[in-house]
């Protein structure tokens, strides 16, 4: 397991030009809210190597709540030196809480992209079966079509539902 640093102490850090923040949550969570000056990896997207920093510089990894962070901690090891590698206690939500301020846009305006997903795939996925039983037996197809989607988007790591949601208004990141 990492060593945690709380929000003070990486502040801290920060101000010396010690340390470096690596944000492993996705692209819009990222964008509704982040650490400024924090750097944006998120875990989805393939390991590319260890991260260039300097050799005292403290990498210092977050994500919403710590939790995320904490269960990739092995894989996040590997990208910085060992003994310079820390995980942010309590991820953005205690930085922001310690009163230690935050960048990006309002994250109450919209909710993270997977959790769209989940909902939009749940609602026809129940349209689907309430169809078949009131109107027609061939509207079960649209529920087998979003199972299906989903089992490829699985597999795959490309979710066509999402990638729909993302270029949504309401989802647009704007600079």
């Amino acid at each position: 397991m990492l060593p945690q640093i709380s929000p003070a102490d990486a502040a801290m850090l920060l101000e010396r030009g010690k340390a470096m923040i690596v944000d492993v949550r996705e692209p819009d969570e990222f964008a509704a809210r982040h650490i400024p000056a924090s750097l944006s990896r998120p875990l989805s997207l393939p390991d590319a190597g260890p991260l260039a920093c300097g050799t005292d510089v403290e990498l210092l990894f977050t994500c919403q709540t710590g939790r995320r962070t904490a269960a990739n901690d092995q894989r996040l090891a590997a990208l910085g030196k060992a003994g310079h590698v820390h995980l942010l206690a309590g991820g953005v939500d205690a930085w922001a809480k310690a009163g230690l301020g935050v960048a990006g846009r309002d994250a109450a305006r919209t909710m993270p992209l997977m959790r769209q997903v989940q909902i939009a795939a749940g609602v026809l996925v129940l349209a689907g079966v309430g169809l078949s039983l009131v109107a027609a037996p061939v509207w079960i197809g649209l529920s087998a079509f979003v199972g299906a989607g989903l089992t490829f988007a699985g597999v795959s790591g490309w979710c066509g539902m999402a990638r729909l949601l993302a270029v949504m208004p309401w989802n647009r990141v704007t600079a």
